[in-house]
């Protein structure tokens, strides 16, 4: 493939690369202009250019899109590095939310002052399909995953400087984590006294080890050690409509883990394993083997949502306060909190990457039983009404 370089001006040269034919039948051409010290250190960045356009990785500047580039993106960088589900929501955003309206827009001629009216315009006159607003924490989303292109395209020499660095697109609201307390708890399990044995076994594992959804349907029995009381974190089903359910690595690398429980959860969890054995043997060959606790009725793994859409149902049948499925988890590491464990025990059981994310989390419960704490340690060392140290 030819390439050439022009002299453009001091310590500036024009790039200039020649590959395949137009529509027209006539050469096309690709320039690129760079900054360099000298010819010898412009013949290197030649050679990368000739390389980038061969394998199809150059992007024109002056002609690139948001659209084009933010597919580019995906397709070199997201694609490679991050998990299947991250690079399905990413898109959904793009596809839905971001592209749609801003994506007609040149990369280069993006600036800040763009950015700001295109929040504006999801903030104040944008509708959800069921007529309510998109929220701040939404919007905040959108906007730190544009920064993520837009930083990207100056990594890549695309643009000299991120138009969404320096802005702010609203004000961050901390989510209000909902979870049942102890009596709450007491009845949610006397509910579940006649329903399904699997669903009694899902529920009951994550309000007392505190998994996530995808941890919990990623379980199988060589994951149960009944002598020990332990369940073993290693992996989690997911399910995306483009590849069905699947399994793969836990969140990140503090979720693998092994969770002690009550003993009475592993005999609930042991009867549960004798009743699949039963429904098992009355499949016969229809019966696919896959280990896994959550099965189908012909032992194929459920589908990842299946005990959350259950649940939401069963509450609602049952009259309890609406939770969501993962709010067990927040549940569980409450009750845990209340009982005093301390802090990196707990981060460690929830499989968090660190502590500072389990204190971010939990950080109004933690300060309650501080709180508590300190009460106690006035009833314990101060007589009622003498609060001054004499």
């Amino acid at each position: 493939m030819a390439g050439s370089i022009e002299k453009r001006g001091k310590n500036s040269y024009r790039l200039v690369v020649s590959a395949g034919y137009g529509l027209e039948g006539k050469r096309k051409k690709f320039t690129k202009t760079v900054k360099c010290k000298n010819i010898t250190q412009a013949r290197k960045e030649l050679v990368k250019f000739v390389a980038s356009v061969e394998n199809d990785t150059f992007i024109e500047p002056a002609k690139v899109t948001l659209s084009a580039f933010a597919y580019k993106w995906l397709e070199v960088y997201a694609m490679p590095n991050l998990a299947d589900k991250t690079i399905n929501t990413y898109q959904g955003y793009l596809d839905t939310k971001i592209l749609p309206y801003i994506g007609h827009m040149k990369l280069s001629q993006i600036k800040p002052m763009h950015l700001l009216d295109y929040y504006k315009f999801l903030k104040e006159k944008y509708k959800k399909k069921n007529g309510e607003p998109l929220s701040n924490n939404s919007i905040i989303k959108y906007h730190k995953l544009l920064n993520v292109i837009f930083k990207t395209a100056v990594k890549w020499e695309i643009l000299s400087k991120n138009p969404a660095e320096n802005i702010s697109p609203a004000k961050y609201v901390k989510p209000k984590h909902e979870f049942y307390d102890e009596e709450e708890v007491k009845l949610l399990i006397s509910c579940l006294k006649n329903e399904p044995m699997k669903y009694k076994v899902a529920i009951m594992i994550t309000v007392t080890a505190g998994l996530r959804l995808g941890e919990l349907m990623g379980l199988k029995w060589e994951h149960i050690d009944f002598e020990n009381n332990t369940i073993t974190i290693e992996q989690a089903n997911q399910y995306l409509s483009k590849k069905g359910t699947f399994t793969k690595d836990p969140k990140n690398f503090s979720s693998n883990r092994t969770i002690s429980v009550p003993g009475s959860i592993t005999k609930l969890i042991k009867k549960y394993q004798i009743e699949q054995l039963e429904n098992k043997l009355k499949c016969g060959d229809l019966w696919e083997e896959t280990g896994f606790l959550f099965t189908q009725w012909n032992g194929k793994a459920m589908h990842p949502y299946t005990p959350s859409k259950w649940f939401d149902k069963f509450i609602k049948r049952n009259g309890l306060k609406k939770i969501t499925f993962h709010q067990l988890r927040h549940t569980s590491a409450t009750m845990l909190i209340n009982s005093g464990i301390n802090v990196r025990a707990l981060s460690s059981r929830l499989g968090h990457s660190n502590t500072s994310t389990t204190m971010n989390i939990y950080a109004h419960e933690l300060k309650s039983v501080d709180k508590a704490a300190a009460d106690k340690l006035e009833e314990m060392f101060f007589e009622t009404g003498e609060k001054d140290i004499k």
